[in-house]
Formats: C-alpha cells, structure tokens, sequence
C-alpha cells in the first residue's frame, strides 16, 4: 500500500467516526466565500486541525472546516476555507482533501474562487463559469510517482470543467436572472497583485481572469475521474491602463456582496444534479 493510501485511510479513520454516508457532491469555497455553509442542513463539522495530514488555512477568511451534510436532499462535503500554493503548501498538500473526498465517494466537485477581471466586457462583482484554465503556477500536484489506483500517469484535460455541468449553471442562472460570464481562469503563485505589464501579458495570452488558486484542485478531480464546475467571483478591475491600488479588504467585501449570486447557482445546480 502506498504512503498516500495510508494517509487517506488515517483521514478517514477521523471522518468514519462522525458519519458513515456517502457524500457524492464536495465544494471547495474560496476567499470571502464560505457562506453557502448556511445554505446546507449541517449534520457535522471537523476542524482541519482535527484531521490527520490536512494542512490548515493561514488566510483571512477560511474558516478551516470540513462540513458534511444536505443541500436539495442530496449529501455534500464541503470545504470552508482552502489552501494556496503561497502559503508554502506543497502541490500534494494543496490538493490532498480532493483525494480525501473521492474516497468519500465525490463524483462532482464545484469550486469556487475570487479573481481579479481582466477581460474588458467583466465587471467588479460579476460571477464567471469556468470553461478552460492556464496554470502558471509553476507546478503541478502531479509531478512524482503516479499512484495508478487513482488515476492515469497521463489524465486527459481536453475538458477540465464539465460542459454539462456548465449548460446546467447557465440553465440556473438565466431562470433566476443572474448575469453569468463564461471564461479562461489564469492562475499565478502570488500571493503579490500582477503589475501591469503582467496583466497585459495575461490577456494576451487569453485569460480573462486571474486568480492563485483552484487549477491544482481541478487538475486532481480530473486524474481522478470527477466532473468539475468552477465559479470565479470578479472582485476587482485589473485593466492595465486605469489601474489602481487594490485593497484585500474591498477585494474580501466584493466577494462576500456577490457570494449570494454564486451560492444561489450552486445550489439550484446541485438540487438539479
């Protein structure tokens, strides 16, 4: 048995002895937005701290807690807070609750994240769909010894973010007269804001938004066989020729004024599924 199935089985040694259901559905709610944990009929909480081999969040914002319990009588998992390639985390680090969901059962797996909006036609405060990414994170969880149980050394990536799963978001969202955008996620190591001739870069190379998270997520659930929708937040402006200083808390508070948006779009997908 490899050292990572042992770990896994360790986790869920913790996991098993507060529920022993099935959770098919795992969410992973990033900066400022951890509120949809209201939207879910909790039936337990852990502390990360609690959990043996989980790092635990240092960011502002992330709760650090696994929450287990019903949204639309279906069973979800969901991550308050995640981890960030910035923090020091490894790769492995990052990703390791995705491979603990799996074990849960996860077939689908919806991120959410804050980014930085680039492309012109965005706006502070619009949700965006995730149709394609670009790592630029310098790295990639998995670089190593592929553990084959898991999934193929070579994981296709033609389609990161599920199409179905995609048309169903926009399907939620026209019913429910939310403007969605549909885009290309870039993410950057950070945790510094991109100057300006990184952001003109960034366009040119055809993202529309920016952010330092969720691709090493997305890049696991896909080795592992999960079908992924991703929900960018636009908290600020990033156009290079009226740039201006960005603030965290502005950026934290864009976030959480738009959260409802995006939470009522994963809530009516997940109803849906």
């Amino acid at each position: 048995m490899s050292t990572l199935v042992e770990m896994i089985n360790e986790t869920l040694e913790v996991i098993r002895k507060k529920t022993d259901k099935n959770y098919e559905i795992g969410i992973i709610l990033g900066t400022g937005l951890g509120g949809l944990v209201k939207d879910i009929s909790v039936e337990h909480e852990i502390d990360y701290s609690e959990l043996p081999h989980f790092p635990l969040s240092t960011v502002e914002s992330h709760q650090g807690k696994l929450i287990f319990g019903k949204i639309g009588g279906k069973n979800v998992v969901a991550m308050q807070g995640r981890f960030h390639f910035y923090e020091g985390y490894s790769m492995q680090q990052i990703t390791y609750p995705v491979r603990v969901m799996k074990f849960l059962g996860v077939k689908t797996l919806l991120v959410s994240n804050a980014c930085g909006g680039m492309n012109p036609i965005y706006q502070r405060g619009d949700i965006m769909l995730m149709v394609d990414h670009i790592n630029l994170l310098g790295d990639n969880p998995l670089i190593g010894k592929n553990e084959d149980e898991f999934g193929p050394r070579f994981p296709d990536m033609s389609e990161p973010y599920n199409l179905e799963l995609i048309k169903l978001a926009e399907q939620v969202a026209l019913e429910n007269k939310v403007k969605v955008q549909k885009g290309v996620y870039v993410a950057v190591p950070g945790p510094n804001l991109e100057t300006k001739a990184e952001y003109r870069f960034l366009r040119a190379i055809g993202a529309d938004v920016v952010g330092m998270s969720t691709i090493p997520e997305n890049i696991i659930a896909n080795h592992m066989g999960m079908k992924v929708l991703g929900l960018s937040i636009i908290t600020d402006e990033c156009f290079p020729d009226a740039l201006k200083p960005a603030k965290v808390e502005e950026i934290i508070a864009t976030a959480m004024a738009a959260e409802p948006k995006m939470t009522l779009i994963m809530k009516e997908v997940i109803k849906k599924l």
